[in-house]
């Protein structure tokens, strides 16, 4: 038999990603501000970590992901802005969610607002990760909104899954004529 839902569970579970977010944005902000102390302490701003695979290398970076939109940062908070009220919104108005539409939800809400606090606060991001093969620097926020836009491709896909299979179901259980 399975478990009824109670009307406040799915409340829960949307406060919990709220929470999440606000978890991932302290750890994003903390991860900065001591990778910050750190480099500032050895008077370097890059520190080798895994030779030839891993640096930390501090940027300030004024523009968006891959240096898009520089020297606007004005529209690019404003966008963020938009962006996480919609995920907020499709957060508590969208009734069918699944796992992956929960983790995304609060990595994309982390990734966006820890950026966005950058922005507001310093006037540019602050990056720092470094892998050696992939030819850009980006922070713990940027690593969110990677991740929770693949959750949000894979609940889109079980979605789609479960729709096709509905759909089976009820073209096997029509009547022949």
């Amino acid at each position: 038999m399975a478990r009824k839902e109670t009307p406040l569970k799915p409340l829960l579970k949307k406060f919990a990603v709220l929470l999440a977010a606000v978890v991932l944005i302290f750890l994003d902000q903390l991860s900065k501000d001591y990778i910050f102390d750190i480099l500032k302490a050895t008077g370097r701003m890059q520190i080798t970590i895994i030779p030839g695979l891993l640096e930390f290398t501090y940027l300030e970076n004024p523009a968006a992901a891959f240096g898009l939109f520089g020297g606007i940062i004005g529209f690019v908070a404003v966008l963020t802005l938009i962006v996480s009220l919609g995920i907020v919104a499709a957060l508590f108005l969208y009734k069918h969610h699944s796992v992956f539409s929960y983790i995304s939800s609060a990595l994309l809400l982390a990734g966006g607002l820890g950026n966005l606090l950058d922005r507001i606060t310093l006037g540019y991001v602050v990056d720092f990760i470094h892998v050696m093969f992939f030819g850009y620097i980006f922070n713990v926020a940027d690593c969110c909104v990677t991740v929770g836009a693949l959750c949000l491709v894979a609940h889109y896909i079980v979605c789609m899954k479960r729709e096709k299979d509905a759909k089976a179901q009820i073209e096997k259980a029509a009547p022949k004529c």
